[in-house]
């Protein structure tokens, strides 16, 4: 259709190339054929059309198919119901259309009561997500949407009062029949149902209202269902519980679900029950690694949204209370066999130490407890992950003061200093990257925050991890490295400046005085041997991220006329000679203490704009030339002779 050089198509099919009616025609058999995989071809060859193109004559061709595709909704069982669905949303979402000229909406509504619930569900979530739809047909999408968790709470109810999911007093009786009949029918649905929910709740155009309450005691059921503990009362219940329990797949969906929820409010009663069933679900023996892992999500989320007592940032009583509860079985947790437990439960104790450890509440109720203890001793733990939560763990408490003195003569003097020497041991001996990861961002991150541990001597401190870090083979250790330092570097000549065009005066350099200071401070730590060795390294974000820092010290130091050295001094000939040998792969020679000038002067003589252009460009930008191509299908080949001019 945008062939003819004449001008656009007509609006009228009559008036379209030949090429175009003859794919139209063919379509049109496609649809009417019996054979399904003819019909679905059909319809992702339309899908890919709306979904590109949105040319007025896109509505001609829909007006002219929209007859055989409503043909198909009649059929039993209809044939190709997913790739429908996909021609549906993409007709809906085309902006070349106009829906309510075309009959767009009644065929969505009709396709939602032809669908099954397992079919329909997608439709449903695609509907709601339009910016422009009638309203009746959006509550003909959330009922569908909602029919799963209401036919649960129908079953689980004690009662015969109705759920408040829907305004029927009974859920819908075809998804009761695809609930209860198999367990991999009713597993799939309920979890596409919960995902479903848990996409659109975010969303601006969502349902409003919204049912919170509802849904927040559907997703309690279902939790209690598969854990054993709900009571239902009704043969359904029963049969439903039973196809749930110790279902893993529904237990995570349903706490993924639970704890997108707490971004709205519920009834107290409701929430007492949500902070119930997730310690009832840590508390278990039966819950499975990754289920723990979720309800630990869920269970921080929810605290993150308990009420504040008004002027007050601590936390609120019954969250004490619970909190209080909590800690006992995250001791737990942390003793447990499985290793992945283990991490989830330091995960879990670093949030909640970043966000409350300055909080006389938690402050006490954690030192109350034994978990710092056992958090400690997981930095010696069997399994390289555990030991990097751990690390990740410790500098949290660290940080906030939470940290106990380690048990043992062999931690001698005051439990920071131990601390601090332990994650310089980890650094310099661990076998395994992940630790040695962690160590670096803990150090990084208590260098930007004046530990009380870095203030005290900050140049010996960057100082001996530099030199750690240096020589590590993991490029991310080395790359953590070069954040450190230029955490050091921003401290002792300021963050960089934003290079405004409209600045009505360019940005003032420091002082010559304390810039030289400074400078003298970044040589005692060696941080420029390490800067420049990083600028070679086989690893290329090392590299770059070096070069980064090295211009940003240039750009600081540009208009300091105070340290300017003569481009043929000695010193500054042997430093370029070194960095020629670490260049060609000779790193052997460390380059011994530098003056500020002499750095300054291979700063200047240095192409560093060159170097960052080269390190930008893809890895591979040789190796993806035509020649290059060329020359690796050869190869591939391997003997040449009567293949090549096939190859070429």
């Amino acid at each position: 259709m945008r062939g003819p050089a004449e001008g656009p198509p007509g609006l009228q099919a009559d008036d379209w190339p030949p090429c175009a009616q003859k794919i139209v025609g063919h379509i049109e058999e496609s649809l009417r054929s019996t054979a399904t995989p003819q019909i679905t071809q059909a319809l992702n060859v339309l899908t890919t059309t709306f979904s590109h193109c949105h040319d007025p004559w896109t509505q001609v061709l829909w007006v002219q198919l929209h007859p055989l595709v409503a043909v198909l909704l009649q059929k039993d069982p209809m044939p190709a119901a997913h790739s429908l669905v996909d021609l549906l949303l993409s007709v809906a979402r085309s902006p070349g259309l106009s829906s309510s000229s075309c009959g767009l909406w009644e065929t969505l509504a009709q396709t939602l009561s032809h669908l099954s619930p397992t079919q329909a569900g997608l439709l449903a979530l695609g509907i709601l997500k339009l910016q422009d739809c009638p309203q009746a047909l959006r509550a003909q999408a959330f009922a569908v949407l909602l029919q799963p968790l209401a036919c649960v709470l129908q079953a689980t109810a004690q009662g015969p009062e109705p759920s408040g999911l829907l305004d029927s007093t009974a859920a819908d009786s075809v998804t009761a029949d695809m609930l209860l009949p198999s367990k991999a029918a009713c597993v799939g649905l309920l979890c596409q149902t919960l995902a479903h929910l848990e996409l659109l709740l975010p969303l601006p155009q969502r349902p409003c209202p919204w049912p919170q309450a509802p849904l927040l005691g559907a997703a309690v059921t279902l939790l209690q269902l598969c854990r054993g503990s709900g009571s239902p009362a009704s043969d359904a219940g029963r049969q439903l519980c039973a196809l749930l329990l110790g279902c893993v797949r529904v237990q995570r969906a349903a706490l993924d679900f639970l704890g997108t929820l707490s971004q709205e409010t519920g009834p107290p009663e409701l929430v007492t029950q949500v902070f119930a069933v997730l310690l009832e679900y840590l508390r278990s023996p039966d819950s499975s690694p990754t289920v723990l892992k979720k309800a630990f999500q869920a269970t921080f989320r929810w605290l993150l949204s308990s009420p504040r007592t008004p002027g007050c940032s601590d936390l609120d009583s019954h969250t004490l209370l619970f909190l209080r509860e909590l800690l006992p079985v995250l001791q737990k947790r942390l003793c447990s066999p499985c290793w992945e437990v283990r991490d989830s439960g330091l995960e879990f104790l670093t949030q909640m130490t970043r966000r409350w450890g300055g909080q006389a509440g938690f402050r006490h109720a954690l030192l109350a407890s034994e978990v710092p203890r056992l958090t400690e001793q997981l930095l010696r733990d069997p399994e390289s992950y555990v030991r990097a939560s751990s690390v990740t763990a410790m500098g949290q408490l660290s940080s906030q003061g939470l940290c106990v003195p380690p048990a043992g003569p062999e931690h001698p003097g005051s439990q920071q200093k131990s601390l601090l020497g332990e994650l310089l041991h980890i650094l310099s001996t661990d076998s395994e990257g992940f630790p040695r990861r962690a160590v670096m961002q803990v150090f990084t991150q208590w260098l930007r925050d004046s530990h009380a541990d870095v203030v005290g001597d900050t140049e010996q401190f960057v100082a001996g991890v530099l030199q750690v870090a240096g020589q590590d083979l993991d490029w991310e250790v080395r790359a953590q490295g070069l954040e450190l330092a230029l955490v050091f570097l921003e401290q002792m000549l300021g963050p960089p400046r934003s290079h405004c065009p409209y600045a009505v005066t360019p940005p003032v350099a420091a002082p010559a005085g304390p810039l030289t200071q400074a400078l003298q401070s970044l040589c005692r730590v060696r941080l420029f041997e390490f800067a420049f060795r990083a600028l070679f390294d086989c690893d290329r974000p090392v590299a770059q991220k070096s070069c980064d820092l090295l211009l940003l010290l240039r750009a600081k130091t540009a208009s300091s006329s105070s340290l300017q050295e003569p481009r043929s001094s000695p010193d500054v000939a042997s430093v370029e000679a070194a960095l020629q040998r670490w260049r060609a792969g000779d790193q052997a020679q460390p380059l011994g203490d530098l003056e500020p000038e002499v750095v300054l002067a291979v700063l200047r003589s240095m192409d560093l704009e060159g170097l960052r252009g080269a390190l930008a460009e893809s890895s591979d930008h040789v190796e993806k030339s035509p020649q290059s191509l060329l020359q690796d299908m050869l190869a591939t080949v391997g003997i040449l002779g009567e293949n090549e001019a096939d190859c070429y």
